[in-house]
């Protein structure tokens, strides 16, 4: 029997894209749930959406929002969200179905902030990128790599590695489902949406942080 691994990503402290998605995995009987970080930033349902994903045993890795809600000084902030936001790996690694899967907010090693940007505006693999992070994934162990960060949508074969960003649940209005061993990923749309596989493009392509 296959095992079923919902992921979810750059959930950015908006309550009801996570409720649904993880409404979705329920129904679609998945057997674990991940998230790609960047649970804090743009949303002001922090503390709710935390609660959302411990309840649904969600395992989550720090994004790079969450290290910055994390350095801010903040006398209001809840203890109980910023321990738990503190107690989040940098990457999750597991074995699954013969399968190594590795999960890092932006990019190997453990960077919150290399996005892979894979995309065009219209959704479509830019052929130079495409080889750019072939090339600089060369070596790297996993068969798959699920990351987050750029909010750009896709399941690539970059040489040995099966790339796959979930998107964001806010900002693409998506998650997904990975089925192993056969890896098949599928797509599914949030908040009555069809997902967006490339957010907010042109100001992704500046020289200063916006993800």
């Amino acid at each position: 029997m296959a095992t079923k691994i919902g992921l979810l990503g750059d959930v950015h402290a908006t309550v009801n894209p996570v409720a649904e998605a993880l409404a979705i995995f329920r129904n679609e009987g998945v057997d674990r749930v991940w998230c790609t970080g960047d649970v804090a930033g743009y949303g002001d349902e922090l503390d709710e959406t935390v609660g959302l994903l411990k309840a649904g045993g969600c395992h989550v890795i720090l994004g790079n929002h969450d290290q910055w809600y994390l350095d801010r000084a903040e006398p209001e902030k809840n203890s109980a969200t910023a321990d738990y936001l503190a107690d989040l790996p940098l990457t999750l690694e597991s074995w699954i179905e013969g399968k190594c899967l590795h999960m890092v907010h932006a990019s190997p090693p453990n960077s919150l902030m290399d996005g892979i940007r894979l995309l065009d505006e219209a959704g479509q693999v830019l052929p130079d990128q495409q080889r750019e992070w072939t090339e600089r994934l060369a070596g790297f162990g996993p068969d798959v790599l699920i990351v987050g960060h750029t909010h750009q949508v896709f399941a690539e074969q970059l040489g040995n590695i099966l790339v796959i960003n979930p998107g964001s649940t806010l900002f693409n209005h998506c998650c997904a489902i990975l089925s192993l061993p056969d890896m098949q990923f599928r797509l599914f749309g949030l908040s009555g949406k069809q997902p967006i596989r490339t957010w907010r493009w042109d100001q992704q392509n500046q020289e200063w942080p916006l993800n």
